[in-house]
C-alpha cells in the first residue's frame, strides 16, 4: 500500500511559480514511477509530467519548459515546479504513483488558480 499527499497548490498570478509537492508513505520501495495530472473543469484529467524511479522525465507538451519535477535524496517527496505559469494551468493537480505489481495510487489532488 502506498499513500500520496499532495500539497502546495495555491492562487497565482500569470507568469508566477507555484511548487507542489506529492509526498509518498508506506510501500514507497514499490514505487516505479510518481506521475503528476492536472483536471481542470469541464475536461479531462490529462498526465502533466512524469518521473521514474531510475530518474528519467518526461512533461507533456504545454508544459515543456516551465515544469520541471524532481525528488528529494529521501525519494519520498516528488516535486513539481511550475514556472511561468498561464490561466490554461488552472485545475486540481494529481500525483499517482505506480508500483512494480502495476498498482496504482492516487492522492487526494490541490487546486492551482492562474489569475489573468
Amino acid at each position: 500500500q502506498v499513500q500520496l499527499v499532495e500539497s502546495g497548490g495555491g492562487l497565482v498570478q500569470t507568469g508566477g511559480s507555484l511548487r507542489l509537492s506529492c509526498e509518498a508513505s508506506g510501500s514507497i520501495f514499490s514505487i516505479n514511477a510518481i506521475r503528476w495530472y492536472r483536471q481542470a473543469p469541464g475536461k479531462q484529467r490529462e498526465l502533466v509530467a512524469a518521473l521514474t524511479r531510475g530518474g528519467t522525465s518526461t512533461y507533456a507538451d504545454p508544459v515543456k519548459g516551465r515544469f520541471t519535477v524532481s525528488r528529494d535524496n529521501a525519494g519520498k517527496t516528488v516535486y513539481l515546479h511550475m514556472n511561468n505559469l498561464k490561466p490554461e494551468d488552472t485545475a486540481a493537480y494529481y500525483c499517482d504513483a505506480i508500483t512494480r505489481s502495476g498498482s496504482m495510487y492516487w492522492g487526494q489532488g490541490t487546486q492551482v488558480t492562474v489569475s489573468s
